[in-house]
């Protein structure tokens, strides 16, 4: 039995961040039920070019969930959708902010018509506050949280973090926000609204700059791959590729000196405190990178790893090598699922390894309605000319 098999989750959400959260909590057990617009589904499902005529994206972000079709704008799909409600434990959506409340079904009233729903709105500025309607995407958010503006390197442009960084933090927050609110449920018998902004998710990966700077006025500087609080702590080119090497400490310095054949910097006035390290970056940079611009990546490896001095560093992998890493392969975290056109589909594993009710992957994304007559013919009872009707009248 998995953590989250007793919990049922109504999946009102489209494309990414919102996709993503409700995929982590069928990921731990919950049966997810994705309910897309009977007019051309997710939007999800024409990101990136398909393979095969297979959508890519969806199928692996939507892993584990049943699919159904509603309209909730007409009327008949509004009532089917209260019909759905008692259900389910779990309602998740990412409409922008106030969406819902502008068409009657304002999470606070859901949460008083069902006492023990929760209801989770994932938005770009949430429920409430001045910006609460402005629509967002990934790049909006890392601008308007300010993590762009220390992503970069000096004298170039703000710079977005790659993969759409603020969508998946606000699906990881939406998740902790439901799992919160089914431990309080189990407390108190009451579900309640979990509102989650992705704009709040990204300001508080700030790495502590709101408060530096409220303390002493310090602005954060990009620094590319630097680190405002240590050095060397960087990425450095090989003969081969790339590799990170992060010195966090003296006495890690002490140990990358003498693996370089350099122990004497490890005395040194000039390097052998963190912050005399910090005004000399371009000059410690500039001998790490000379020392590893000699070497193949492995080399450098080899001789900083475990095996070797024991300083904190890494290839820079690509995607291609990463599907077959012996790591990622040990933990799980490589799945493939049989599918019909493509073979096999590869989807990540599961992030949490739970030693008594571990998740799993089970399935990949849903085709369009998929589960229509098993959702609404088992759960609701809708008998197939019912069906029918709500098709002609493209409710669902």
């Amino acid at each position: 039995m998995s953590a989250l098999s007793h919990v049922r989750v109504l999946d009102f959400t489209r494309f990414l961040a919102g996709p993503y959260c409700s995929s982590l909590l069928a990921d731990l057990g919950a049966e997810v039920v994705k309910v897309e617009n009977p007019k051309g589904g997710d939007e999800g499902r024409y990101a990136y070019d398909p393979v095969k005529g297979v959508p890519i994206l969806f199928m692996a972000t939507n892993r584990n969930k049943k699919g159904i079709t509603l309209d909730i704008r007409q009327p008949d799909g509004r009532a089917l959708f209260l019909r759905l409600l008692p259900h389910f434990d779990v309602l998740v959506e990412n409409f922008a902010g106030g969406t819902l409340e502008r068409w009657g079904l304002a999470p606070r009233d859901l949460c008083r018509d069902h006492p023990r729903l929760i209801v989770a709105s994932l938005s770009g500025f949430g429920q409430t506050g001045p910006w609460r309607d402005r629509p967002s995407y990934d790049i909006i958010t890392q601008a308007s949280s300010g993590f762009m503006s220390l992503t970069g390197f000096p004298g170039n442009p703000p710079t977005r973090g790659g993969g759409s960084l603020g969508d998946y933090v606000q699906g990881l927050f939406g998740a902790v926000g439901v799992l919160a609110a089914l431990a309080a449920r189990d407390r108190t018998g009451r579900g309640q609204a979990v509102d989650v902004s992705s704009q709040d998710g990204m300001f508080s990966l700030l790495d502590c700059w709101p408060s530096m700077h409220a303390a002493s006025g310090r602005m954060p500087e990009q620094v590319g791959n630097a680190h405002l609080g240590t050095a060397p702590y960087d990425c450095y080119r090989a003969t081969d590729g790339w590799v990170v090497i992060a010195v966090a400490s003296n006495k890690l310095f002490r140990a990358l000196a003498a693996a370089i054949g350099r122990p004497e910097l490890g005395s040194d006035e000039r390097f052998k405190h963190v912050s005399a390290r910090l005004q000399r970056r371009e000059e410690v940079n500039g001998i790490i990178g000379a020392w590893v611009g000699e070497r193949t990546v492995a080399s450098v490896v080899e001789a900083l790893g475990p095996a070797g001095a024991g300083v904190p560093c890494s290839p820079v992998y690509t995607v291609d090598q990463l599907v077959s890493h012996p790591q990622l392969l040990a933990r799980g975290m490589i799945q493939r699922l049989a599918h019909p056109v493509l073979g096999e589909l590869l989807v990540p594993g599961v992030v949490p390894k739970l030693s008594e009710t571990p998740g799993e992957i089970r399935s990949y994304g849903p085709d369009l309605g998929q589960h229509n007559d098993d959702v609404y013919g088992t759960l609701l009872g809708l008998s197939p000319e019912e069906r029918q009707r709500l098709r002609d009248a493209k409710a669902i």
